[in-house]
């Protein structure tokens, strides 16, 4: 405890407020990097999707859906393929979306989910499963690729 009597030196004054000052940032810091309540942050934290290989075939990438997340309607996953990455989901019995994985911010592959986004791991950039921006900071759309389903099959083309 001080004493309020006793005279505090410059240099003692100068650097307590030094030190608050130092906590104080990096409080700020600390509270922005764990996302709080920012619709960007982590706080509906995202789960990584699974992936899949896709064969290229001609102009189209063939992606099986036995065995993924997208034998389920509402399943999304991330497609490899030497073709890039692409996200893809089912929104109905033989309904599937498929969207460019790159984010548009920066370049990260989007490889994460929360409920029915899409999201980014490095800068939390959220995206519907059509691919529209949700949240920043990206503001351009992920880019749409047509598809078709037959036997057992998601047909993207590119």
């Amino acid at each position: 405890m001080s004493n309020p009597s006793v005279p505090v030196s410059r240099r003692r004054f100068c650097a307590g407020v030094c030190q608050a000052a130092s906590g104080a940032t990096f409080a700020t810091i600390f509270s922005a990097c764990d996302g709080g309540s920012s619709p960007t942050g982590p706080s509906a934290m995202a789960s990584q999707l699974g992936t899949v290989s896709g064969r290229l075939a001609g102009s189209t990438v063939q992606v099986t859906v036995a065995g993924s997340a997208l034998a389920d309607v509402g399943g999304a996953v991330l497609v490899e393929s030497n073709a890039g990455v692409f996200l893809v989901s089912r929104g109905g019995e033989s309904a599937f979306t498929a969207v460019e994985a790159v984010c548009t911010h920066e370049g990260c592959t989007v490889n994460g989910a929360a409920g029915d986004m899409y999201v980014c791991p490095c800068h939390r950039s959220r995206y519907n499963r059509a691919g529209k921006v949700v949240n920043g900071p990206a503001t351009a759309n992920l880019r749409q690729y047509s598809s078709s389903f037959a036997n057992g099959v998601v047909t993207i083309s590119l």
